[in-house]
């Protein structure tokens, strides 16, 4: 389970250059097919688990994980059947 606080990410995530901080909630079972977004993130799983797919890998992402994704770059994602919660920071 997560160690730190929805603020003290925010916080961290600040400090680091990001300028967006929230959390995203995810309906079971839904699958997002391959897209982009114009900035990039970083994110920790919160609740739930969920399928992260990018340059052809797909991680599967529990509780505690993190992930890391650059503007524009190509993914795909599927959530489980709890649906998933996550912390995000933006960089725009």
């Amino acid at each position: 389970m997560t160690h730190i606080t929805f603020e003290q990410f925010k916080q961290e995530s600040l400090a680091a250059g990001f300028d967006e901080v929230l959390e995203r909630k995810w309906e079971a079972n839904l699958v997002i097919d391959p897209h982009t977004h114009p900035f990039s993130v970083q994110a920790l799983v919160t609740e739930g688990e969920m399928w992260f797919t990018t340059a052809g890998t797909t991680k599967h992402l529990t509780p505690g994980s993190t992930f890391k994704l650059d503007r524009d770059v190509e993914h795909a994602e599927k959530y489980g059947p709890e649906g998933a919660t996550f912390w995000v920071a933006r960089k725009h």
